[in-house]
């Protein structure tokens, strides 16, 4: 019973990673196609005025 192991804070920490990993993605992808998506709100902008 003393060397039973706690696993409470485990599926903490891999939702904590999971987490990690998309906001990397979601950085990488906004690096990336960020100036493309900035083109296409000034022609939308531009077509309403």
């Amino acid at each position: 019973m003393l060397f039973l192991h706690r696993e409470d804070g485990q599926g903490l920490v891999e939702y904590a990673l999971v987490l990690v990993l998309v906001a990397v993605v979601v950085i990488a992808i906004l690096t990336l196609l960020g100036p493309q998506i900035g083109n296409v709100f000034s022609k939308i902008t531009f077509g309403l005025s």
